[in-house]
């Protein structure tokens, strides 16, 4: 089988299949899109029969969940049973590392450095290291210093103008004056972390340079994407799910970033996107952008099942979403809140309070919808997504019980070394959970006392991921700085790094057909059966670990004779 990376870069990137209109009637009842196949039905009450979890059967499993993590006998039976599978592991080592790094050195041509990775939670705003943003600034202010770049009360301002503005020109600026990394003022203070994203503290540089809808239409944001990409292309094994915004003040928000992507061409092999939503309905409703959290939910849905119904009705955004792979949801979780659903609770269209909804209510609507949403396009034959939220980076337990009962992978999952019955259950369900430590280490928990090295020899599906190598990185090879610092400080093998690198491949959302040339023809087959050793560089003595344990201790619980 050819690469087919090789084959995606020959002919248009964004070419895909434009299947004919579906005259479908929807409208929204109680915060969720629901689809009738005509205004008969509709008339009828009678939708079209997708599955879907109501949201009294979603509160009720939370409150189930909610009493079994502070259930006292299973605390402790979980707790055995972690510790158990941690001795389990350090068995295995012993027994075996010689023998693993044997097949390992027996494989040719194949080691860590040629094997994929792929980062798999990482921020397109900040997916640049400092020094190269720097450049970059530098560069455009010496070339482009006449252009246009914002209006300042109403009057054009050239990007000289700005940086005059400042008291700045490009001689002048450094790393330090850019003032984008993190330090120890950022450490459980997220507001000032969110600073970070201004360079030289200016929000107004953050609007010209980082964002896609601005006065220029984000062709500066578009250029340094792709010096980004360019980098990676030439490193040639490493890839990028990026997070891209969008904020849900208004439905034209998915058309502008359509458009953005498709006229400045930003595309690669080695990217698919993810589209993250900042829970910020609170700020909107107390600026009176949205008058209740419905009308943050039609500007989020509305605009992809138009285009999904007819794809003819918007090309730029059909095009796109075969380049995103999923949703994320984002903000600080230590914030406090109600934490506590009820069944009785406002629906999104009589929530027009100014305050925020809980975590938990947010990504239930966003779940909902999208099981909607993607039952609709695997109709039409295309391609549907995935929920992959920032989930147990702060707050409270009922975060890791939302993410564990409706997200596909999540991002952080810090917290679950707190909650010994949850972090077994994710460990039994093998939910991806893709862990940030140097992220971590400058935001909420310091590096030495990160739960990854724990995480990992329990057999919890763990990746390592950069999050922001604007903030916390400081090579042009971030991801593989994470790798780095992992191994250094945890000595992790090389089998164990080889193991994260196929978990973040497994994780991701790109095409089957890359994952069977990066992983083998057959790596959706459980056990040694689905792995390639020529390809992932990891022996099937520890696939057969990993596998062999999880059936024992899901036969250990339900009594049964596993084959």
């Amino acid at each position: 089988m050819g690469d087919p990376l090789l084959l995606g870069m020959h002919g248009d990137p964004w070419a895909c299949p434009m299947p004919p209109e579906r005259h479908y009637t929807r409208r929204w009842v109680g915060g969720v899109m629901q689809l009738y196949r005509n205004a008969a039905d509709a008339e009828a009450n009678n939708p079209l029969p997708y599955r879907l979890i109501t949201f009294k059967q979603y509160v009720e499993d939370l409150i189930k969940l909610s009493d079994m993590i502070s259930d006292g006998p299973l605390k402790s039976f979980s707790y055995r049973r972690l510790s158990y599978l941690s001795s389990k592991f350090k068995m295995h080592v012993l027994l075996n590392e010689l023998h693993e790094l044997a097949l390992q050195k027996a494989v040719p041509h194949r080691d860590f450095y040629n094997i994929r990775k792929v980062d798999t939670h990482i921020h397109a705003a900040s997916c640049m290291n400092q020094k190269h943003l720097l450049r970059f600034i530098k560069r455009t202010l010496r070339q482009h210093a006449s252009e246009v770049v914002t209006l300042h009360e109403g009057m054009p301002m050239t990007l000289k103008a700005v940086f005059e503005d400042m008291q700045l020109d490009a001689y002048d600026l450094n790393v330090d004056i850019l003032d984008v990394h993190a330090d120890r003022n950022t450490f459980h203070r997220f507001d000032k972390f969110n600073a970070k994203y201004n360079p030289v503290g200016e929000s107004r540089l953050r609007e010209v340079f980082l964002k896609t809808d601005n006065y220029l239409n984000g062709k500066y944001f578009a250029r340094i994407i792709k010096e980004v990409i360019a980098d990676l292309q030439e490193n040639k094994y490493s890839y990028v799910e990026p997070r891209i915004s969008i904020y849900c003040k208004n439905r034209n928000e998915w058309s502008k970033l359509a458009s953005w992507a498709l006229q400045n061409d930003v595309h690669s092999p080695h990217v698919r996107w993810l589209v993250q939503v900042p829970r910020l309905y609170d700020i909107y409703r107390i600026n009176k952008l949205l008058k209740n959290f419905q009308e943050f939910l039609n500007n989020l849905f509305d605009p992809l099942f138009q285009v999904s119904l007819d794809p003819s009705s918007n090309p730029e955004l059909h095009k796109f979403l075969t380049h995103m792979i999923g949703f994320d949801s984002v903000d600080d979780e230590s914030k406090p809140e109600n934490p506590h659903l009820n069944e009785n609770m406002k629906t999104p269209e009589n929530w027009n309070e100014e305050e925020n909804p809980p975590y938990a209510y947010y990504l239930y609507y966003m779940y909902a919808n999208m099981v909607v949403l993607n039952q609709l396009r695997q109709e039409q034959g295309l391609n549907t997504f995935v929920l992959r939220p920032h989930c147990g980076e702060a707050g409270p337990p009922i975060h890791m019980c939302a993410g564990f009962l409706l997200a596909e992978n999540i991002s952080h999952g810090l917290m679950l070394r707190k909650w010994p019955v949850l972090q077994y259950m994710y460990y039994l369900a093998q939910i991806f959970i893709a862990m940030s430590p140097l992220s971590n280490n400058s935001l909420f928990l310091r590096y030495h006392r990160n739960p990854l090295p724990d995480f990992f020899s329990r057999g919890l599906r763990v990746t390592l991921s950069t999050d922001d190598p604007l903030q916390f990185h400081y090579t042009k090879e971030p991801l593989m700085e994470e790798y780095s610092i992992a191994a250094q400080a945890w000595k992790l093998s090389s089998c164990d790094m080889c193991e994260l690198a196929r978990n973040s491949v497994l994780m991701s959302g790109f095409p089957h057909e890359m994952k069977q040339y990066w992983l083998g023809a057959d790596y959706m087959n459980e056990g040694p059966e689905g792995n390639d050793i020529t390809r992932t560089n990891v022996p099937d003595i520890r696939i057969s670990f990993r596998h062999e344990t999880l059936l024992d201790e899901l036969g250990n619980l339900f009594k049964v004779t596993l084959d």
